[in-house]
């Protein structure tokens, strides 16, 4: 009885029906279904969306995380709440790296969404699609023309509706309704209040207009530039592949099913298929100790667990280099040596800047030091959601080129084109960074620098045979010189920027962590060594499946089907051969829109 009141209440949170959203495997009435997703994430709920509206197809949904409604769930639905989503909260993995041998041998935290909506429920928000080049290189190394832009396009405005932002204003200066969807399922818009660095950053884009030219909207294809940052939300609250694409099919369907606090522990070979190993079967279990269900896919099991748990799992089912498996007792199934390999992630750094104390900034809420002011804010937000928890943070993004004359590029140029970017810059109304221990008071603007095509590769690698133990993660942060290079680049140019005509008057001094690189006789070296030990992730892996036309290389085909097996598909961020040169999660949508649709051709769906 207990379980059943349990099911009844989390079916009543989503609005769902009966018997649809499961927090124990011995609930569901079914143990067989058409598709098994694993992981309800960004990409793992396209898919079942897409899938379902069939209703003669069966899909189960299998998430390790909890849900996205209950306890601390404002932090998920409030836009400047969501660098609280991975600290010290139940909607986390709580993964750790290997020590970085790139940033003084720290160990760094390495946030992944653990709820219903995965990262997408707990990222920053930020919406990029990347370049025309970005998703032409990808047809070309997947050996697939449907990957590239001319054809991405469609997926990208299929995956989104733009709305106008929380407080009314007239945003048609702000993007190009040309290039964005209007009746897709994830909202979209720029920031729900203005700042005060809006002025100063246009103004900044027409001083140094050559290095800074403003872009309309970086979602066009053509990314370079600096132009008004657009985000997953919509009526003053986050937009995620839950609450877009889940609880949408799940309060309308009877065909899908979501089993949530549950942990896929490995893949079943159930037989083979013209000399190929088979695996329709999926084990699943809650703990450690608990007992272990299997559940079977008629057609295909779809993993979409992200890039460190997608690779984990394929490992642990005995599909990668045989001779790590060996080391971990998992015999070897499948060799493919490339699972969990090419790990790619963006390196971010942030810098800080002290303003007046009557500056407007998002200080006062987000440093703690007006308690009255946040539940005046939560108030206002509950009410009608709008105001200052309807922002961002931030209002500007831009991606940027070193020049082509830079020694930087002296073995080559590794983006995919010349109208791809080597860094980002970005400007938040208040104190930011994921590395510095924040101040109790005061009032801030902050710059954040990130190397958008890194030449460092990690892994993903498995610590033990326990599917409950969490991989070894390595991002390899700054192997290359190229990538450090870039950074020390983007910090420059940042101060450049920051020290232009507009911002005279505006800032009083650089936080004191910044003064020794802010000053004019700084060297590379102080910068390099603010670099060493202020970096940190941007939580953007991707590459440890990645897809490839040559028959040796990588994890999956041009179809994201695991190569030399029947039956896996994979369709999240670690098919990405490559990062787009931008923030990925709108590429992730894309990508697993494109294969829903190459799913449902297979099965004449």
């Amino acid at each position: 009885m207990a379980r059943l009141h349990r099911t009844i209440l989390l079916c009543t949170l989503v609005g769902s029906t009966l018997g649809s959203l499961y927090t124990d495997p011995s609930q569901l009435n079914s143990t067989t279904y058409d598709f098994i997703v694993v992981g309800a994430g960004t990409a793992g709920n396209v898919i079942a969306a897409r899938l379902t509206e069939n209703p003669s197809v069966r899909v189960l949904v299998v998430e390790a995380g909890v849900s996205d409604t209950g306890f601390r769930s404002q932090d998920l639905q409030i836009p400047l709440f969501a660098p609280r989503c991975p600290i010290n909260s139940p909607f986390d993995w709580n993964y750790t790296t290997t020590p970085q041998k790139g940033l003084n041998n720290q160990v760094i935290t390495y946030a992944r969404g653990y709820v219903l909506g995965g990262s997408s429920a707990t990222n920053l928000l930020t919406w990029t699609r990347g370049s025309r080049d970005d998703y032409n290189r990808f047809a070309e190394v997947i050996g697939d023309s449907s990957y590239s832009w001319n054809n991405m396009i469609k997926y990208f405005k299929k995956s989104e509706q733009w709305v106008h932002p929380r407080d009314g204003r007239d945003d048609s200066d702000e993007h190009n309704p040309a290039v964005h969807g209007t009746n897709g399922p994830v909202l979209l818009s720029t920031g729900g209040v203005r700042t005060v660095m809006d002025t100063r950053v246009l103004a900044t884009t027409q001083q140094l207009s050559e290095e800074f030219p403003f872009n309309l909207d970086a979602n066009s294809g053509d990314i370079l530039g600096v132009g008004w940052l657009q985000s997953t939300m919509g009526g003053g609250s986050r937009s995620s592949s839950s609450t877009a694409y889940l609880r949408p099919a799940l309060s309308s369907r009877k065909n899908l099913d979501v089993l949530i606090q549950t942990r896929a522990t490995k893949l079943i070979k159930t037989g083979s298929s013209n000399g190929v190993p088979q695996f329709r079967s999926l084990e699943v279990g809650q703990t450690t100790s608990s007992k272990r269900f299997t559940f079977t896919a008629r057609k295909e099991t779809v993993l979409s667990a992200g890039a460190v748990g997608s690779p984990q799992i394929l490992m642990l089912s005995g599909i990668g280099d045989p001779a790590e498996l060996s080391k971990v007792g998992i015999k070897s199934t499948v060799s493919n040596p490339d699972v969990g390999k090419n790990l790619i992630d963006h390196p971010i750094v942030g810098a800080q800047y002290i303003l007046p104390n009557d500056t407007a900034t998002v200080d006062p809420i987000t440093l703690g030091e007006d308690p009255a002011g946040l539940t005046d804010a939560l108030a206002q937000w509950t009410a009608n959601k709008t105001g200052i928890l309807s922002s961002a943070g931030g209002n500007f993004i831009g991606f940027l080129r070193v020049p082509g004359n830079s020694t930087i590029l002296k073995d080559g140029d590794p983006t995919a084109g010349p109208g791809s970017s080597h860094y980002e810059l970005a400007w938040q109304a208040g104190f930011a960074s994921s590395s510095q221990p924040p101040p109790t008071s005061g009032r801030y603007i902050s710059n954040i620098h990130v190397v958008t095509t890194p030449t460092s590769r990690g892994s993903i690698s498995l610590n033990s045979s326990n599917p409950f133990t969490s991989p070894i993660i390595d991002p390899n942060f700054f192997d290359t010189d190229y990538d450090l290079g870039v950074m020390v680049y983007a910090i420059r140019s940042a101060q450049r920027f920051i020290k232009a005509q507009p911002w005279n008057g505006f800032i009083l001094a650089p936080y004191p962590d910044l003064a020794p690189i802010f000053a004019d006789n700084s060297t590379d070296a102080d910068i390099i060594t603010y670099i060493r030990k202020f970096t940190r992730t941007i939580h953007h892996p991707v590459g440890t499946a990645a897809a490839s036309k040559d028959k040796g290389k990588g994890v999956v085909d041009a179809n994201l089907l695991v190569k030399n097996t029947s039956g896996i598909r994979v369709v999240d961020a670690s098919v990405f051969p490559f990062l787009p040169s931008v923030h990925p999660l709108a590429g992730i949508y894309g990508i697993a829109e494109l294969a829903a649709d190459k799913i449902k051709h297979a099965y004449g769906i």
